[in-house]
């Protein structure tokens, strides 16, 4: 049994393959350690393609469970960081 991987947990990622709910995982790139990893990933509804999760548990071996994330500050209207 692989350990845990503590450090994936709380990062965000965008699904490349889409999960399946119950009938399976799908799988996702997480920005973490300074460079992008993917994993597999479970989630308890079905999440497509291109979505951006949140991982919220890490199964050991590479696998994490993930729910859908959208980003409190993309829901102030835009992009308001560096505009001139």
């Amino acid at each position: 049994m692989m350990p845990q991987d503590e450090a994936v947990i709380g990062c965000t990622g965008k699904v490349l393959v889409g999960t399946r709910g119950s009938a399976g995982p799908g799988e996702i790139l997480v920005r973490v350690r300074g460079g992008s990893e993917t994993f597999l990933a479970w989630s308890e509804d079905p999440l497509p393609t291109g979505a951006t999760v949140l991982v919220i548990e890490s199964r050991g071996c590479r696998e994490v469970g993930v729910i859908e994330w959208v980003d409190p500050l993309d829901a102030l209207g835009g992009d308001t960081v560096g505009a001139d």
